[in-house]
């Protein structure tokens, strides 16, 4: 076979493959925190012919090892820092394919309204994954209670610490779980999201939100990266960050704590 005839039918493979991929679902992984606006798209994007089966995990590990194994096309749960980190721990070789929006984190506390009243030795609830750990800790840097090595970033840890005045204590707790931490911490970083599920107390009411101060923290779609020339991804994206069906369910959930990471 010549190379250009080689080149023709490897062409024409890739084409009957994505034609009978277009037959079948997208399979899009998630965590319930950002089901609600993805149940919006996947509902727009029937409408417009496009397939697509939401699966949504428990857990932030899952959808990583659902998705290298095959299981899931693309998932959106995470922002670069998680994805190198699971990468470094797993080996997978995933990448990001397309921005969403980055969610606010705040500093919450059920007894206090400031970081002043914080009595000397008050206890405070971040993240304990290596990642999220990183970014409670540089919050709160932001809010002067600690200082942190310069540089360290979303990599601190509490070994990064270089001054505590108030000599606050540090319990790192699952992310997802910090909201139970609120009644008995001093001072818990708090995530939107979960705190709106658990309708427990307003996601508003933080002492000091994060916001766009960190954009490496956007969620990302994830992507294994022979899937990068799937129509049917760039088809549910564009979904996801254009349609104001869309739009209006981010606003819903959200309220005014997040911002989209994609350009208009």
């Amino acid at each position: 076979m010549t190379k250009t005839l080689l080149t023709l039918a490897l062409s024409l493979g890739l084409f009957a493959n994505f034609t009978h991929a277009a037959d079948q679902p997208l399979k899009v992984g998630t965590t319930a925190a950002f089901a609600i606006p993805l149940e919006a798209a996947v509902a727009e994007a029937e409408k417009q012919g496009l397939k697509v089966e939401l699966v949504e995990f428990t857990d932030w590990i899952a959808p990583n090892v659902s998705l290298n194994a095959g299981d899931i096309d693309v998932n959106y749960f995470q922002h670069i820092p998680f994805l190198e980190n699971a990468k470094a721990a797993s080996g997978f070789d995933l990448v990001p394919y397309a921005p969403g929006i980055i969610n606010n984190v705040g500093l919450y506390s059920k007894k206090y309204k400031s970081f002043d009243e914080l009595p000397n030795g008050a206890t405070v609830a971040i993240a304990n994954d290596p990642i999220n750990s990183g970014r409670g800790l540089q919050l709160l840097a932001k809010a002067g209670l600690i200082t942190l090595k310069p540089g360290v970033g979303y990599k601190a840890t509490e070994d990064d610490i270089t001054a505590n005045p108030k000599k606050i204590k540090l319990i790192q707790v699952e992310a997802v779980q910090l909201v139970r931490a609120y009644d008995d911490a001093d001072l818990v970083q708090g995530y939107p999201a979960y705190i709106r599920l658990s309708k427990t107390f307003d996601a508003g009411s933080a002492i000091l939100f994060d916001g766009l101060d960190h954009p490496e923290y956007v969620i990302q779609f994830v992507i294994k990266p022979d899937h990068k020339d799937d129509p049917r991804l760039a088809r549910f994206i564009d979904i996801y960050q254009h349609s104001p069906v869309v739009r209006a369910s981010l606003d819903k959930v959200n309220g005014s704590l997040y911002q989209v990471g994609w350009k208009n």
